[in-house]
């Protein structure tokens, strides 16, 4: 039986068989030994389940907070507004191409599989290697931005609660950072069953699910709009104020420079592609988590940003104030000092569930490249853990390399090296197989239960188009005269990793490294050990 008729058969079975019923996990196996790997976790991802995972990692009030100063710096209110607006037209075109992609090969493998696939046979293992790499930069510096942030947050409220008096230094803030990835090294080690249950509890807690309006997210909404009272700004200046504080003399430049912070927090919806080994249903569940976590996280971004300013008196007091975060000095001017230390403890805890997430994914990128032997050590970081079923290793190289990589915490620049780079690496890891898929892919993918059909080409057009564009703009430091402390550090790690992966393909890879490798038995594929 063909891959195309055998998908047709599993789709049949996703569409009549409950979630966690034993013929769909039997079809989803059969549908991955297709592909060429044998099944190595547990299924133990419901639809629901998989859908908060995807809100998990992408966390809106966490992630406004984390990046509030990106707009309220490169236009003031207009970057909050439209600097957020803006890009989700462009991001929604890149996970309708993604979504399209996993319904149709559904594997941990994620993006590198799919560009191994779609290039052509000469170069399939380039683009795989490429992609491979990419993603897994963007994986390791997303999960250290993630937790630094989470640090701040926890130095933010220190200063609250002391009333100024605690200011804690950057090596103490690296300390927490240093116990926050301890900890969720800890976590994302644990069994599947128990990692799913921990995403639902989250989307609780940040309040995504279409029906649970309490959540930190719809709290965080309600408290801005409320308690600023009369000292909001009108609507016309909560929507058209124009303030530019980067230093770059082009306002218009410095309005692009807002696009930082949604293109930050509209990353790691691929993780649903990465867990899809995990997942009951993958070929439906996989893509529905994709979109409606994209749609979601931009629906409820945008509200919360329009909160921020009509309640934001004055850009300027926010960027002088002397709190880690802005978003911080926002909530204490607007509810107090108590009301701000309570919603900020619920914003902790979030960030905090956020950044398991997002070490779970990243392990799982790091699992399947060592899997293809395209790592140095793979054989320790392929290993599954015989009680927990996880891939443990992995979760400690993606805890070390991120720990690594919050050094930058020093520099005065810090978050917007790790978001950049996270940015630049995870969108060239989406946008590679994209590209591949309207140019040399057209008629190699098998269409999933999630197809756009014709629309394919111009959808992913933009989403190329548009990464190129944002990869160049997050190269650029934030001001117009860089200085050692306060430049753009991404282009460092960028750079880094893209020498060590060429040289590395120059010099060696290219004479052993195939591309995805068929691990299946005999007895379900003739094909065992053989490049795919």
């Amino acid at each position: 039986m063909s891959i195309s008729e055998k998908q047709a058969e599993i789709s049949v079975n996703t569409a009549s068989v409950g979630g966690y019923h034993t013929p769909l996990r039997n079809a989803d196996d059969t549908l991955l030994a297709e592909l060429g790997y044998k099944a190595e976790f547990k299924r133990e991802f419901s639809m629901i389940e998989t859908i908060a995972f995807a809100f998990s990692i992408m966390g809106v009030v966490a992630s406004v907070a984390s990046t509030f100063s990106f707009p309220l710096v490169s236009g003031g209110h207009v970057g909050m507004v439209w600097g957020w607006l803006i890009p989700c037209f462009f991001v929604m075109a890149v996970a309708s191409s993604m979504a399209e992609l996993v319904s149709s090969m559904p594997t941990s493998a994620g993006l590198y599989y799919f560009s191994a696939k779609l290039a052509p046979p000469k170069y399939s293992a380039l683009a795989s290697w490429i992609t491979g790499w990419a993603n897994i930069t963007g994986q390791v510096t997303l999960v250290c931005s993630i937790d630094f942030t989470c640090a701040q947050m926890i130095t933010t409220a220190i200063a609250v609660s002391s009333d100024g008096a605690t200011i804690v230094s950057s090596g103490a803030t690296y300390g927490i950072l240093l116990f926050i990835l301890f900890t969720h090294g800890l976590v994302c080690s644990a069994a599947t069953n128990v990692l799913a249950r921990l995403n639902l509890f989250y989307v609780i807690v940040n309040g995504k699910y279409w029906f649970t309006r309490f959540g930190t997210t719809i709290a965080a909404i309600i408290a801005l709009l409320v308690c600023s009272g009369d000292n909001k700004v009108s609507t016309t200046d909560a929507f058209t104020m124009f303030e530019n504080n980067t230093g770059w003399s082009n306002n218009g430049w410095a309005f692009l420079l807002a696009f930082t912070a949604p293109m930050w927090t509209l990353t790691g919806y691929d993780s649903a592609a990465h867990i899809s080994e995990e997942v009951a249903g993958a070929q439906r569940t996989a893509p529905i988590a994709i979109l409606v976590g994209v749609f979601g996280t931009q629906v409820l971004g945008w509200l919360l940003f329009i909160a921020c300013s009509f309640a934001t008196a004055s850009v300027t007091n926010l960027l002088s104030g002397v709190l880690p975060l802005p978003m911080g000095q926002l909530f204490l001017d607007v509810l107090g000092k108590r009301g701000m230390l309570a919603i900020w403890s619920f914003i902790i805890v979030v960030q905090f569930v956020t950044g398991a997430a997002q070490g779970v994914d990243a392990s799982r990128v790091v699992f399947a490249f060592a899997r293809d032997n395209a790592l140095p050590g793979s054989r320790w970081w392929k290993r599954i853990n015989r009680r927990t079923q996880t891939p443990v290793n992995a979760v400690w190289l993606v805890m070390a390399a991120a720990a690594v990589c919050g050094l930058l915490g020093f520099s005065a620049a810090a978050l917007s090296s790790l978001a950049g780079a996270s940015v630049i690496g995870l969108y060239v890891s989406y946008a590679t197989p994209i590209f591949l898929r309207i140019t040399s892919g057209r008629d190699k993918l098998v269409p999933g239960t999630f197809s756009l059909g014709r629309w394919y080409m111009p959808i992913g057009i933009i989403a190329v188009a548009w990464v190129s564009f944002i990869v160049v703009l997050l190269l650029f430091p934030p001001t117009q005269t860089a200085t050692p402390a306060g430049m753009n550090y991404a282009v460092v790690i960028i750079m880094g990793v893209f020498f060590f992966a060429s040289i590395s393909w120059i010099v060696s890879a290219h004479k052993w490294f195939h591309g995805p490798i068929k691990n299946v038995d005999d007895s379900r594929s003739s094909l065992e050990g053989k490049e795919l």
